[in-house]
């Protein structure tokens, strides 16, 4: 019995050792990682960086692209006695800024070792070639090319967004990924995209000798790690005319927003002011300049932005009340300049009364939506008001408003559509009632939507109740979108209802002079545009100037909304801003008959009416 144990433990220290005798093989002579290891401290890592991904436009025009640049790195260890001065010359920067340098790393040395330090970075070839015609003089200074973006088209900075060096927070986030030196995408695109454009680093492997000279490859270089380019992305956007949005929108404040209503591709997203692409480049340079800017450039006003819808809200109230069976195309209210309501009076303009359903879209009447409202939360068939708002809020996030639509674009906020328990809190469970609540009937109150929501609502009725999730990026051989950007998303109202407000649309353009149609100036013969004006108020000085619109009527293929910040009347700013960008969209250019009126709107400065933070 003992011999059998004993035989037992001796076999089992024999099968250990056999497997630790394999096990050290296969350390020492076949895995070659151990081996790198072992001589990882005579090692010096030249890393390669990768070229960045191109970005291109919806028609295959390159919007950003990537140029040569260089740092200069130093490695302090090899420094020898050098002249400040001629180096300086060479570099095009101040000597002292080399002494700075030089002195901060002697300070360092122990910690910084034989690691090669960045002195200067993105330095202009020219420069380099300078340098490097001299360089054998300047000992343990080398050049290490690096890409930087380049910018053909003058066309959606904030969209686009620029890539800057990573710090110590970024890289805590991402430890597997980044280290000092690297650079990231950090709004935009760039960011959206970062993994498909940033490629992956590459690097050669040297050995140094015994006096700490560079002496050899690694193993001939049988470790190296060539660099891989990062993916090219293909967007939706339109450059020519995301760039024509930006001039229009120039010296105001707001944005313009455009969406092909069958896809739900982005065509452009505007936000003005925002920044210009030739401070992208070298956004450390302009960074200081850009945030202290009292305007905001960096904040995109198309999806951080929560305004008040105005009147093109009216849309979704008719078209909640046809659905609900509280209203019909041919019910006629009455409007004497407003609504009034118990000693109080909702104001409107002067036009015709009573009227129908069209003609209330066409002359954006707010009597006549009060009434369709105070039906909808009076409906019998809910037991109060509060159920009934609940139903109401219901239908008006199934059009995408109160929450993020999803949109593969950054930084998108999801606005404001209040609750009933909201109202509870404010006034008393039970408390409320319709006139409460009735700026809601007109877009007004505690409603707060993006630019990309309206623009998302001007969709969803050119599709006759249905919209795409927007999006910013196309499908391409290397690059997939998720499939939710390929659903359709109906709203809750029956899709044969959206013809009854189309025609309101149809006539508030189209209807002609004498028919009390808000947004005439909107029209284009031939186009067939469909719009509806709003004017939000706004706390902060002059009423917000709204405008959405599809064309053609049939068959859209383009849907716009302008939001413009204290630019009055819908028609007077927002409705020339998004026809002249379906115009511009559609035919390629704008018609003479319409020449003055886009010169008016490219010269106008509206920045003086917009109150600074």
């Amino acid at each position: 019995m003992e011999f059998n144990r004993s035989a037992k433990l001796l076999t089992g220290l024999c099968v250990f050792a056999a497997v630790l005798i394999v096990k050290l093989f296969y350390i020492q002579i076949i895995d070659g990682r151990y081996k790198i290891d072992a001589v990882n401290n005579s090692m010096v890592y030249d890393i390669i960086y990768p070229t960045r991904g191109t970005i291109y436009d919806r028609n295959g025009r390159i919007i950003v692209s990537n140029k040569v640049a260089y740092d200069i790195l130093v490695t302090p260890r090899e420094v020898r006695a050098f002249d400040t001065l001629m180096l300086a010359e060479v570099l095009d920067v101040d000597p002292q800024l080399i002494r700075d340098k030089m002195a901060e790393y002697r300070r360092n040395r122990r910690r910084i070792g034989y690691q090669s330090m960045t002195m200067l970075k993105q330095i202009p070839s020219e420069t380099y070639m300078k340098f490097a015609e001299v360089q054998y003089k300047f000992p343990g200074f080398k050049g290490l090319a690096r890409s930087i973006r380049d910018y053909p088209f003058n066309a959606g900075g904030n969209l686009l967004g620029y890539v800057s060096e990573v710090d110590a927070s970024y890289i805590k986030k991402h430890p597997d990924e980044y280290r000092s030196g690297d650079y990231a995408g950090k709004t935009g695109i760039e960011a959206a995209m970062e993994k498909e454009l940033r490629g992956e680093k590459g690097y050669h492997i040297y050995l140094r000798n015994s006096h700490n000279q560079i002496e050899s490859a690694y193993e001939e270089g049988a470790y190296d790690k060539e660099a891989v380019p990062g993916n090219d992305v293909y967007t939706t956007i339109d450059a020519v005319l995301q760039q024509y949005g930006q001039e229009l929108m120039r010296n105001k404040v707001g944005s313009v927003v455009a969406i092909e209503p069958s896809t739900g591709e982005i065509l452009s997203l505007v936000s003005s002011p925002g920044i210009d692409v030739e401070m992208l480049a070298d956004i450390s340079k302009h960074y200081n300049e850009i945030i202290n800017d009292p305007y905001k450039p960096m904040f995109n006003r198309a999806v951080q932005a929560s305004y008040p819808p105005g009147s093109v809200f009216k849309l979704v109230n008719g078209l909640i009340g046809l659905e609900e069976g509280v209203l019909e195309p041919s019910d006629a209210y009455p409007c004497s300049h407003g609504y009034p309501y118990g000693k109080r009076k909702l104001g409107c303009h002067g036009h015709k009364s009573p009227i129908v359903l069209e003609e209330a879209i066409m002359m954006s009447c707010n009597a006549y939506f009060c009434y369709v409202f105070k039906d909808v939360l009076e409906n019998r068939k809910y037991g109060g008001t509060a159920e009934a708002f609940d139903a109401w809020r219901e239908y008006v996030m199934s059009f995408g408003f109160g929450k993020k639509l999803g949109s593969d674009f950054p930084a998108e906020l999801g606005g404001n559509i209040p609750t009933s328990s909201y109202y509870d809190r404010i006034y008393g469970k039970g408390s409320w009632k319709f006139q409460t609540v009735i700026s809601l009937s007109i877009g007004q109150g505690e409603i707060g939507v993006t630019p990309l929501q309206i623009a998302n609502l001007s969709a969803t009725v050119a599709n006759r109740g249905y919209y795409y999730i927007p999006h910013i990026i196309k499908e391409s051989e290397d690059i997939s979108i998720d499939p939710k950007y390929k659903e359709r998303n109906y709203t809750m109202v029956d899709t044969t209802e959206f013809r009854k407000v189309i025609n309101g649309m149809w006539k508030a353009v189209n209807a002609g002079p004498g028919s009390g149609g808000t947004a005439s100036v909107a029209a284009v013969p031939g186009l067939d545009i469909c719009g509806k004006t709003g004017t939000a108020q706004n706390p902060r000085g002059a009423d917000n100037s709204v405008f959405i619109c599809f064309a053609p009527r049939e068959n859209p293929k383009i849907a716009v909304a302008a939001y413009l910040e204290n630019a009055g009347f819908g028609a007077t700013w927002a409705a020339p801003v998004a026809s002249l960008m379906i115009e511009k969209y559609l035919t390629g250019e704008i018609a003479d008959s319409r020449k003055a009126l886009e010169q008016r709107v490219m010269e106008g400065d509206l920045m003086s009416r917009v109150k600074k933070d």
